[in-house]
């Protein structure tokens, strides 16, 4: 027993010590486990064995648990799991635990001193933690409400007490004492007798609290909470009831005596906010027991407080626009929710029906819950959701009590729902609510068009979820109803399917991605959660073949295996296993994920994977390691991660089975054994592949998927706890299936190889390798590294600090962090002086990094002090600043075990200083900058400053020479050093300050007043005196985290000093300047956006409400009658500073309070005569309707798509505006008003911005109010501007302005308007009222499948109107605006019309035009497009095509461009035949643009449109065999002279292709490939890359399957692999199109769809079929030698001993796609097949034998260099440069593949065993390769298997 007390002991310890890096955010989970761990070890003793210990040892056990509390006090869960064990040793000494915690509570209840925050958070913890600490409280409650209400007298007395967290912990003390203890608070508040001054005080502190005096919006209602919970601890009903009625005073504005038991206080209101109200009455319906609720008023018994007294509290709440409006929803629904509970009660109180139809209530409640479910405010639409269905659910209960079954309140909505737009998000979660009382059949039935508007939503990403959700009810509803009867599960899928399989079928095999990804996310889950049987008949209609089909495919079966746990193998039988290798090779990204994700995916973790499965694993990850998409690889890694875990958990299960099953049959011990060296040894295959990918040399894209594929093994299979995760944890047993697995010699996961090559990655040129690198090392490698590898990189690490390149910099930085965490001792170079001490209980390692940090940023800001120049190229600061940054803000120590206050001081002044001098400099005089001017010094000033420094330095003043235009590489140097460094200074001085006030502790703080005030300046002196964009924008999130940890001070002193620099900037706001024009008012609206971002979103907000007053009154200012455009503006800077707050992310919601001034003021300022201010203006206009708008929803559909608030929804948040936009409307309306002959063009600046905002609303919502039909007359006057753009933007706004019901009053009202021919009318006006037409028509037609009797008329006008399309209307514009209308129309319109237009319009465009006429060219565009559209008027058009003039012709040529041309069959082999006769003429013709357009024609009607069909000649008849020759001849001269520039010899490359395949012989084919190679390299533009890549599919397939030339093959083949090497990803997967249509016909499958595979299957297909085909063929082995590396280590050595920082910045390859070491191992396989084929021809051996003659000493030459190399047992500075050296690592690769390569030969070929000693080669090669695998080099599987002697498979 005494043991167990040991253990237990031992891990409370363990809680209790733990070091200080656990004590941050990270420690709860670290704690909580412990304890668990400890409760389970204390049950393990009984009760008995307790008895029997010693009291003194039960004491200690006792005083240990408390102490433990007490230091976790702020983690109510760990109090708990303390309190669980207290509990049980109360069952055995309840007296000693008892005692124990009164000791503890005693000091908090009877000190002398103010309760302090930890007091009452100990108090609180007591009082709900802890079950006997409530009992002693019950002993002194009177003393701790004496202390409380002590401390209130305090508190709100100061302003920065009341609002921060002590006054709200002192509410949660006072609200926990009367919730836990009312039976002892009770009679000091109800009875006078024993009335106590001490509760009065406090409720009038409480009360003070709720009526303003607290800024602090969660105190005040949890005030309001506490108040409510005081009332209800009233034993007798009637005085409780008559206190809440006397509470509702509340919303007087008078004051007003509150009575509450014996007790009264004086009220009397401060805020206007409405926070009081919402208190109350929030608190009241939480706390409020049923009898209080139902009560009446004394002076009107009818009267129930739920309904008369509370309803219209919570009404006004929700209908005022408050900034707490989330909260008076959440109010309205615990309203409702009580309503409900209470239903039965009000009805037998009152007598008659609650919600009766049409009843005020009833219509108060649609009312506010319709209008609110919009709203931008965060929480409001959940709250409206769940208030809706809480009435929908009171309606049912209330007819069901009165016997209704009508229920015409559901019908009602749901007819009211139908009739909103589909866009309405509204629309769906209204219909899940409402479809249990209606039913499925009823619902999709009366709502036709649901299965349409579903597809629309799963295509729109905010409306997605929404109509997930409804299909989820809809099914799960259907289900209920089809269990009613008695159905099979099949019986049931296919009832399913009759309704949905079609619908899910379009979404799985649709090409809108975001479909496809909602469908297989959400529905299918969905769908075999509640039909698992409906993966029968969804597969059934899938052909795998088809597009879109495979994709569908793995969706459908994986989510089936996830979510039913059924075998995907036994759903088709042997098929589905063909299937899954189609989908795992796919060219999608998206059909490898849905396969690998079926081959992961398991519902039972412990579901070991099969052999199969692993097999099938071990070719794909390495297939998948370069892909581009970074969600692929995100979820590739978690895919992987599943299989891991599966094999992991299986293994454990094994091993435990050993464990516990001594006597097992021998065929289950074979098969787990069988399992386990499976599952162990497929991990351990994993865990060393990353480590081929990742030496410099590849590509970021396979580094990143390895680094993430290495974690994922990490993470699963070793035992390394991250106390950061709640999940995903080892399991408790994982060390006996690591020592299984070592037992075996395997998963040695972190070998110093490893190590080495991981450190590295820590060099690379991107961020992201980097980080991921070094949270590897850190997290999972041995504790510190050897001395060796410590000693070096730091040396290499101070070296990468001094770089002036910033990206190794921050790889210095990086190291810095690494070494500090993984060093032993202080590395030598970090160690000072034997003086220097580091204080008792710090951490000395810490403590000495940061100081010999510090010391090296004073040197380098000496140096710069002495010579900028010189620092900037040798020492600059910003690579110290962010070593500095890592160490003191990541390393796991707190930062008071690393810094004193003497370090933290000098650091402090050590910023100052550093970035006065940057700012110094700038200024031309660096003493200029300490003072305390704000005004930065112009663009001018600052580049005169910095050429000033440059000319100094180069000994010489500035050149009389030309100015030039482009930046030198000194001022890059310069500016890069000033602005970096400025931004690490903000980083780390911001991100310091917060982490030393976090930890800081009442008793120390290493930060004084005037330190932080010193700090402030600095950032003032960043945003304030410099311009550059980088610097300030940089400085930004350092200076909001430092005005944060300001602002949450309990401190008044360090929370009024952002307050004292807001107050500072807005005075330069509101300064006149004398400096030039500022681009948006430079640092300083970031300066005031911090200060106002950094406020408690809980609280009100004060500085930003100050803030946007000063600014809007700055920006009203009129401008001075001198004002000068030269200066900056206080009322522009004002403006720049209000968009610079209404952008801010921090500020989304609490902006939009202002929103309508801020709008107001932006459009009034249109006009301003400033031009910066119209531009400020507009600039802030914009922004502003962005956030009040929210963001425009993405669609895949295709087009713009609008906001999701409607009309009526924006105007009900945002009232003032709808006045003033109306009055802009009218205004402009107005001055269109007049004479017909009279000029009204009378410009208003801000009409078009209205326009503009209200056509971006949602339209299609009813407007039954009428509230809104102001704006139609001025929008339908608007149709007469003389603006193009207002007319066309009026149309817009017209339809988003108009109810769906006016629609066709408002056609009727227009087409009656339209002229007849001999009537005189405006043309503006005219052009307007026809786009206003068309836009209406637009939307109405789309809910229209009949006309009705007003479309008839319309129609019957629109035709009599036929005038406006003929020549008599002499205008262009309305000529193209009614052929728009017509074109809207068609559909409804008589074949007779429809002729008559056509014949029109084609006379029309074969009538020559006389003279110039604006907008002629885009009226005959519009025309050929509406006559193309019918396929007879489209035939005559392309029959006259020789004889159509000039323009005519392009303009027929650019319609098939734009993609119309190949839509229809028939017409498109005529366009085909037309274009092939006039190809000679096009060519020939002096225009480029028609040249060029012709080609693109002729491209897009000869190439087959789907890539996946089998690539086929063109069908029309081929040119005559003279002209064909002299077209090819003509393109192939203008490709080989590259005449033209590339996007035109992209389309004559194409078009060669095209026409190659018609020419009979081979006198181009060779010209052909020599265009490919010239245009395939990666220095070609990539639309000439592409286009050779195009021009492999469409003439290389055909020319390769016909063609007797091996030569062309190869050409062809070489070209082929070089572009699927290439950069740009579409290139790549167009070769991969070639190869696979290649395979495609060599298969002989022509009549089936191409498969199209991936690249990386591609690239092997190539080479099987080069060497297959042409192995014998001279050039094959030339192309295989081509794509290797160089192997000349010597030069790469020299290069390497040369290389130096030539640049600030360093220039990509042109190719960082290609990886050459990859390529080398997919290359050598071939190598050594053709070497084992030599003996079949003679030919090829000669070649060979040639080939070893010229490389064979180079090889041993290099070979010899390798030895020479031989690294040191200790790492050395040499070696891990030479590991950081991308060019090393290939040419090794290189190197190995023709040394293996040679080896093979010597072998095989006694022509060539004289050059090399097969034995000694062999021998040579395995140890060079051995030594330099067990020092940071690894190469791929296929090298070292070559090198092995393996044969290639």
């Amino acid at each position: 027993m005494s043991t167990g007390l040991r253990i237990v002991e031992q891990e409370f310890c363990h809680v209790t010590g733990v070091p200080a890096c656990c004590l941050r955010s990270t420690g709860k989970r670290c704690k909580e486990r412990c304890l668990e761990e400890a409760i389970q070890l204390l049950r393990q003793i009984s009760e008995a064995q307790l008895h029997v210990l010693e009291e003194s040892h039960l004491l200690l056990l006792v005083r240990l648990l408390i102490s433990m509390q007490l230091q976790m006090a702020n983690i109510s869960t760990a109090c708990r799991k303390v309190d669980q064990m207290l509990q049980h040793l109360a069952k055995v000494h309840h007296q000693l635990v008892f005692r124990e915690i009164h000791h503890c509570l005693h000091s908090i209840a009877h000190t002398d001193q103010v309760l302090s925050f930890e007091d009452l958070q100990r108090a609180c913890m007591f009082l709900e933690d802890s079950t006997v600490g409530r009992e002693v409280w019950r002993e002194s409650f009177l003393s701790l409400l004496k202390k409380v209400s002590e401390l209130f007298l305090v508190v709100l007395q100061q302003e920065s007490l009341r609002d921060g967290p002590l006054c709200y912990i002192a509410v949660k003390v006072c609200l926990q004492i009367f919730q836990l203890l009312p039976s002892e608070v009770a009679p000091r508040v109800w009875t006078k007798e024993h009335s106590d001054p001490t509760v009065q005080k406090i409720l009038q502190a409480l009360m003070d609290i709720i009526l303003g005096q607290c800024c602090n919006r969660d105190t005040c209602l949890l005030a309001g909470t506490a108040v409510a919970m005081l009332i209800n601890t009233a034993a007798e009903s009637r005085a409780a009831e008559t206190a809440a009625w006397n509470l509702l005073q509340v919303s007087h504005l008078e004051p007003w005596l509150l009575t509450v038991g014996a007790l009264q206080v004086q009220c009397c209101a401060t805020g206007k906010d409405g926070v009081d109200r919402l208190a109350v009455s929030r608190g009241l319906l939480t706390c409020c027991r049923r009898s209080i609720l139902l009560s009446s008023h004394a002076d009107a018994p009818q009267m129930c407080f739920l309904l008369k007294g509370l309803f219209p509290l919570v009404y006004a709440l929700c209908e005022e626009k408050l900034d707490c409006h989330g909260f008076a929803f959440e109010a309205l629904a615990r309203w409702l929710k009580k309503v409900k509970e209470c239903l039965a009660d009000i009805l037998k109180m009152t007598g008659v029906r609650l919600l009766p139809d049409n009843s005020s209530l009833q219509q108060q409640l649609i009312h506010i819950i319709w209008t609110n479910a919009e709203s931008p405010v965060e929480g409001v639409s959940e709250f409206v959701r769940s208030a809706f269905c809480l009435l929908l659910d009171l309606y049912k209960m209330d007819c069901e009590q009165f016997c209704d079954t009508k229920k015409t309140l559901y019908s009602t909505l749901l007819q009211r729902i139908i009739k909103l737009p589909w866009e309405a998000k509204a629309k769906y979660h209204r219909l899940c609510a409402l479809l249990p009382y209606l039913g499925t059949d009823m619902v999709l039935d009366q709502y036709a068009e649901i299965h349409n508007h579903l597809l629309k939503c799963w295509s729109t990403n905010h409306l997605s979820p929404w109509a997930s959700e409804l299909y989820k009810c809809l099914i799960q509803q259907q289900r209920r109803e089809l269990c009613d009867a008695s159905h099979t599960e099949l019986d049931l899928a296919n009832r399913w399917a009759r309704r949905w399989r079609s619908v899910l079928h379009e979404a799985l095999t649709s090409d809108v991605a975001l479909l496809q990804n909602n469908s297989s996310n959400h529905l299918l889950p969905y769908t075999f959660q509640v039909f698992p049987s409906a993966v029968d008949p969804l597969l059934a209609s899938l052909d795998p073949s088809s597009p879109g089909h495979l994709h569908a495919w793995a969706c459908i079966v994986s989510s089936y295996r996830a979510v039913t746990g059924g075998s995907p193998w036994a759903l088709q039988g042997s098929s589905t296993l063909e299937t899954l290798q189609l989908a795992l090779g796919s060219a999608e990204d998206k059909v490898r994920l849905a396969a690998l994700n079926l081959l992961c995916c398991s519902p039972k973790t412990k579901d070991t994977p099969t052999t199969e499965e692993m097999s099938i694993m071990r070719v794909f990850i390495p297939q998948n390691l370069n892909c581009e998409s970074a969600p692929f690889r995100q979820h590739f890694q978690a895919g992987v991660k599943r299989f891991l875990v599966r094999i992991r958990d299986g293994c454990l299960a094994h091993v435990r089975g050993q464990k516990g099953e001594k006597k097992r049959e021998a065929i289950h011990s074979k098969r787990a054994q069988d399992v386990l060296e499976q599952g162990i040894g497929f991990v351990d295959w994993l865990g060393q592949l990353p480590y081929s990918y990742l030496a410099p040399g590849h590509s970021y894209q396979r580094k990143k998927t390895a680094l993430l594929l290495l974690s994922a093994v990490l993470e699963t299979c070793t035992d390394t706890w991250s106390p950061d995760k709640r999940k995903g944890q080892p399991p408790v047993n994982m060390g006996s299936l690591i020592n299984c697995a070592k037992q075996r010699g395997q998963w040695d996961f972190v070998c110093r190889t490893k190590q080495l090559i991981l450190i590295s990655c820590l060099e690379d040129s991107t961020n992201e390798i980097r980080e991921l690198s070094a949270g590897l090392l850190l997290r999972f490698f041995p504790h510190s590294f050897p001395d060796d590898i410590a000693a070096v990189l730091l040396v290499r690490t101070r070296q990468l600090l001094c770089s002036p390149r910033v990206q190794e910099a921050q790889m210095g930085a990086l190291m810095i962090k690494v070494l500090l965490q993984k060093s032993q001792d202080q590395p030598e170079g970090c160690r000072l002086n034997s003086n220097i001490t580091v204080s008792r209980g710090s951490d000395p390692k810490a403590s000495c990094m940061v100081k010999f940090l510090v010391k090296e940023l004073e040197e380098h800001y000496l140096t710069a002090k002495a010579d900028l120049m010189l620092a900037a190229r040798t020492k600059p600061m910003h690579g110290v600043l962010s070593a500095l940054q890592r160490c003191l803000l990541e390393a796991p120590s707190s930062v008071y075990d690393t810094l004193d206050y003497s370090l933290t001081v000098e650091v402090l002044v050590l910023l100052e200083n550093l970035s006065l001098l940057l700012l110094g400099v700038l200024y031309g005089e660096r003493d200029v900058c300490a003072t305390e001017k704000d005004a930065p010094p112009s663009f001018c000033d600052m580049g005169n400053a910095i050429s000033f420094l440059i000319a100094q330095e180069c000994g010489g003043g500035q050149g009389d020479g030309e100015e030039c235009v482009l930046l030198t590489e000194e001022h890059s140097l310069v500016l890069t050093c000033f602005w970096v460094s400025l931004k690490e200074v903000g980083n780390l001085l911001g991100s310091l300050v917060e982490k030393i006030l976090t930890e800081s502790k009442p008793s120390k703080c290493l930060l004084t007043k005037e330190d932080l005030t010193r700090a402030s300046k600095v950032f003032k002196n960043i945003l304030l005196k410099c311009r550059h964009w980088g610097a300030v924008e940089g400085c930004c999130p350092g200076f909001t985290k430092f005005c944060a940890s300001l602002l949450s001070s309990n401190d008044p002193e360090l929370s009024d000093i952002p307050a004292h620099m807001l107050k500072q900037g807005l005075q330069v706001v509101r300064s006149p300047r004398s400096t030039s024009v500022t681009r948006r008012a430079a640092g300083l609206p970031m300066l005031i956006l911090c200060v106002v971002s950094a406020e408690e979103a809980s609280k009100a907000r004060p500085l930003l409400s100050h803030s946007m007053q000063t600014l809007l009154e700055t920006a009203k200012t009129p401008l001075p009658e001198n004002w000068d455009q030269t200066l900056d503006l206080p009322q522009v800077c004002a403006v720049h500073t209000l968009q610079a707050l209404v952008r801010g992310s921090g500020l989304a919601v609490a902006v939009l309070q202002f929103a309508p001034a801020v709008a107001i003021l932006s459009l009034t300022l249109l006009s301003s005569p400033c031009w910066a201010m119209r531009n400020a203006a507009l600039q802030l206009y914009s922004s502003l309707c962005s956030r009040m708008l929210g963001q425009r929803p993405s669609s895949e559909e295709g087009g713009s798509t609008p906001h999701g608030m409607s009309p009526l929804a924006f105007f009900f948040h945002y009232p003032a505006l709808q006045p003033f936009l109306l009055g802009e409307l009218r205004g402009a309306a107005e001055d269109l008003q007049g004479p017909p002959d009279e000029a009204k063009l009378h410009l208003q600046p801000s009409l078009f911005p209205v326009l503009t905002l209200l056509a971006q609303l949602q339209p299609g919502v009813q407007d039954s109010t009428q509230t809104l039909s102001d704006f139609l007359p001025p929008l339908l006057q608007l149709s007469a501007s003389p603006i193009y753009s207002v007319r066309v933007m009026a149309s817009k706004a017209l339809v988003a302005m108009t109810p769906p019901s006016d629609y066709m009053a408002i056609l009727i009202t227009l087409t009656a308007q339209l002229p007849g021919p001999q009537e005189r009318c405006c043309h503006n006006r005219l052009h307007g009222q026809l786009l206003q037409i068309k836009a209406t028509l637009k939307r109405a037609l789309c809910t229209v499948s009949d006309p009705s009797a007003d479309l008839c008329e319309v129609l019957s006008r629109v035709d009599a109107s036929m005038w406006l399309v003929t020549e008599a209307q002499r205008c262009p514009l309305v000529r193209a605006a009614y052929l728009g209308v017509a074109d809207s129309l068609r559909r409804l319109c008589c074949e007779t019309y429809l002729s008559k237009l056509s014949y029109t319009l084609r006379h029309g465009l074969q009538t020559p035009q006389q003279g110039l006429q604006v907008g002629l060219p885009s009226f005959h565009q519009q025309a050929i497009r509406f006559l193309c559209a019918d396929l007879k008027c489209a035939c005559q058009m392309w029959d006259n095509f020789s004889a159509s003039s000039p323009d005519l012709r392009l303009s027929l040529v650019m319609w098939v461009v734009d993609g119309r041309g190949s839509q229809q069959t028939g017409l498109k082999e005529v366009i085909q035949k037309v274009l092939q006769s006039n190809l000679r003429e096009a060519l020939l013709s002096v225009s480029v643009e028609y040249r060029r357009t012709f080609l693109a024609a002729l491209v897009a009607v000869m190439a087959v449109g789907d890539s996946t069909l089998p690539q086929k000649l063109p069908q029309s008849a081929p040119l005559e065999e003279p002209v064909l020759l002299e077209c090819l001849d003509l393109l192939l001269g203008d490709l080989e002279d590259q005449r033209g520039g590339p996007e035109f010899l992209s389309q004559a490359l194409y078009a060669a292709s095209l026409l190659l395949s018609q020419a009979s012989g081979s006198r181009f084919l060779h010209r052909w490939c020599s265009i490919l190679e010239c245009h395939r390299c990666p220095d070609a533009p990539e639309v000439l890359r592409m286009a050779c890549a195009e021009a492999l599919c469409v003439a290389g397939v055909p020319l390769m399957s016909h063609s007797s030339l091996p030569a062309i093959m190869i050409r062809s083949i070489n070209t082929g692999l070089y572009l699927l090497q290439d950069q740009n990803q579409q290139v790549r997967m167009t070769a991969a199109r070639f190869t696979s249509m290649l395979h495609h016909v060599r298969k002989g499958e022509s009549q089936r769809s191409v498969y199209l595979m991936q690249v990386n299957q591609a690239l092997p297909l190539l080479l099987d079929l080069l060497v297959e085909e042409c192995w014998d063929t001279p050039g094959t082995l030339e192309v295989l030698l081509c794509h290797l590396p160089q192997a000349d280590l010597r030069s790469v050595l020299r290069e390497a001993s040369e290389t130096g920082c030539s640049s600030l910045y360093e220039q990509d390859d042109a190719n960082v796609f290609a990886e050459p070491s990859v390529m080398a191992a997919h290359v050598l396989p071939y190598l050594l097949h053709m070497a084992e084929k030599s003996s079949e021809s003679s030919a090829v051996a000669q070649r060979l034998s040639a080939w070893a003659e010229e490389s064979a000493a180079q090889v041993r030459d290099s070979l010899a260099v390798c030895k020479e190399l031989h690294p040191a047992e200790t790492l050395t500075p040499a070696w891990l440069a030479l590991l950081m050296d991308p060019r090393f690592h290939g040419t090794l690769c290189g190197l190995f593949t023709r040394a293996a390569f040679l080896l093979r030969l010597s072998n095989t070929s006694d022509d060539v065993r004289h050059l090399c000693d097969p034995s000694a080669l062999h021998t040579s090669l395995q140890d060079v390769c051995s030594l330099l695998s067990l020092n940071g080099v690894y190469f791929p599987s296929a090298v070292t298997a070559a090198v092995a002697g393996e044969l290639p498979p």
